[in-house]
């Protein structure tokens, strides 16, 4: 079955970095676009950044562009979220997210907290 596990989160000072990863199973990985997508306190969840199975394609929300960077390691099933310049509003729970089969698969989510 399809899984999507997220590990990289935690606390950081405004204006610092820190990298996401999600490793996925279950499906031809390579072959599928993947996503990150936020949730904020009170707020609804919104798309973050997206590649697609090749990696030749990414899109990223205009509140995220050019501070986060979405890569993926189709060798090990792996996709990542680079995010720099963090910022007290990034402060979120960070999901990976899959399309498959016509079904939205999630991770369980990491934790981002940006505050001084």
């Amino acid at each position: 079955q399809v899984q999507l596990v997220e590990s990289g989160g935690g606390l950081v000072q405004p204006g610092g970095s820190l990298r996401l990863s999600c490793a996925a199973s279950g499906f031809s990985f390579s072959s599928y676009a993947m996503n990150w997508y936020r949730q904020a306190p009170g707020k609804e969840r919104e798309l973050v950044a997206a590649i697609t199975g090749a990696g030749g394609s990414k899109n990223y929300a205009d509140s995220v562009k050019g501070r986060f960077t979405i890569f993926r390691d189709n060798a090990k099933n792996m996709v990542y979220l680079r995010m720099n310049s963090l910022k007290p509003e990034d402060t979120a729970v960070y999901f990976c997210n899959a399309y498959v089969a016509t079904k939205n698969y999630w991770g369980q989510g990491t934790q981002v907290t940006v505050s001084s």
